[in-house]
């Protein structure tokens, strides 16, 4: 198919991938009672209202005739991230081990520096984080106002139950900005391969640059993929303070390397004999 690459693509992050879209302050919109108090959290029914309207007026062949403005988004699965990091380390994440969101929105934004269409203006950025948040919130409140400090979205949705998930609103965001805006690239940080896989492989084909970023280790959907592009998270500048305590198969020293057990031998043996003694 013309426009489709011939081969995977597998790259380091030497170069960036993403300007940051221009807002205007926090402020009650015009003409708001006094009795309907200004809110910074709004209803997603709202929002979803008004990106869709935005769609409509983009595609509707009766439109203003103004063009679709460039867009790079970047979606961040924070449930997915979280857990495929303790798998690559072998234990829970601590600050020093978490990604730093600051390199990362620093990356993201660098690489839309190129000015784009006939003004010479830079495409629009947005960069989403979508979060399960539990019931206990605990240090979660703090973690929301620094990603809301250093430019994200944050679409935060209650987990009352284990199998409740956000995979769907992801990809409705996804779906809403591509009809409302000129999708030019699309970075998704996730290694779920079986909800994401399919959809963006159709918007590659659509003329969309997708570029996955996760671990090597657990997202093999976008690694073997002809046409999805992928960048382990490791590779990104600056995104870890220190190096993980990992050895990636796709960067193994010529002369090899010993993968250590990241749990006990003799545990490991006495939860197994547990089990199989039920």
């Amino acid at each position: 198919m013309e426009g489709v690459p011939a081969r995977r693509r597998i790259r380091r992050a030497t170069s960036p991938v993403g300007p940051p879209r221009t807002r205007a302050p926090l402020a009650p919109p015009p003409g708001t009672p006094p009795s309907r108090p200004f809110r910074q959290t709004d209803p997603v029914a709202d929002i979803l209202d008004a990106d869709l309207a935005d769609a409509a007026e983009q595609i509707s062949p009766q439109g203003n005739g103004r063009p679709q403005p460039a867009l790079d988004l970047l979606i961040w699965d924070a449930p997915n991230i979280d857990m495929t990091l303790s798998t690559v380390i072998g234990a829970r994440p601590t600050a020093e081990t978490r990604p730093r969101f600051d390199a990362i929105a620093a990356w993201f934004v660098e690489g839309a520096g190129e000015p784009v269409g006939e003004v010479g203006t830079a495409p629009e950025v947005e960069a989403c984080v979508f979060a399960n948040i539990p019931p206990v919130v605990g240090s979660l409140q703090r973690w929301v106002e620094a990603l809301r400090g250093f430019g994200y979205a944050v679409f935060a949705r209650p987990k009352t139950q284990p199998d409740d998930d956000i995979d769907q609103a992801m990809l409705d965001h996804i779906a809403v900005r591509a009809h409302s805006h000129l999708l030019r690239r699309l970075v998704v940080f996730s290694g779920d391969g079986r909800n994401f896989a399919e959809p963006l492989e159709a918007l590659v084909r659509q003329g969309t640059r997708v570029v996955v970023v996760a671990f090597s280790e657990v997202a093999g959907y976008a690694i073997s993929s002809d046409l999805l592009e992928f960048i382990d998270i490791e590779d990104v500048p600056g995104a870890f303070v220190e190096p993980l305590d990992r050895v990636r198969l796709d960067a193994l020293p010529p002369d090899g390397a010993w993968l250590r057990p990241t749990r006990s031998l003799r545990d490991f043996v006495s939860s197994f004999t547990a089990r199989r003694d039920r």
